[in-house]
């Protein structure tokens, strides 16, 4: 019931910035926890950042949490009234450099969930290239 798309990806240096978007459609953006997950070459999908649903209209409602790897320089956050999650990714390294993959869950009882099998929602992925 809900559809995302992500963007934002792109070719960055080692120490340099971007931002990924996951636009959503369907239930409003606030309804549903919201997860960034990765997948790099030769590896299994891995979690990277989560945020909560919010309780209202608001650019960056809701708890968040993080993989340690990417602790401190990423931020997950949202922006209910554009139906839009973001990932702000600094200190770019290249073990960063990996297929990003937005995902959603409504309802259920998981606070914060990380788990893959906790979100039946996902974007098709947009590319991040980090060069040393």
């Amino acid at each position: 019931q809900v559809q995302l798309v992500e963007s934002g990806g792109g070719l960055v240096q080692a120490g340099g910035s971007l931002r990924l978007s996951c636009a959503t459609s369907g239930r409003t953006v606030s309804a549903y926890t919201m997860g960034w997950f990765r997948q790099a070459p030769g590896k299994e999908r891995e979690f990277v950042a989560v945020i909560s649903r919010s309780g209202g209209i608001s650019r960056s409602g809701g708890s968040t949490n993080y993989a340690d790897s990417v602790k401190g320089r990423f931020t997950i956050s949202r922006d209910n009234a554009k139906n839009t999650v973001y990932l702000q990714m600094n200190s770019l390294k290249p073990e960063d450099t990996a297929v990003y993959y937005c995902a959603a869950r409504y309802l259920g009882a998981t606070y914060l969930p990380s788990s893959i099998s906790d979100y039946p929602n996902w974007g098709q992925g947009t590319q991040v290239t980090v060069s040393s």
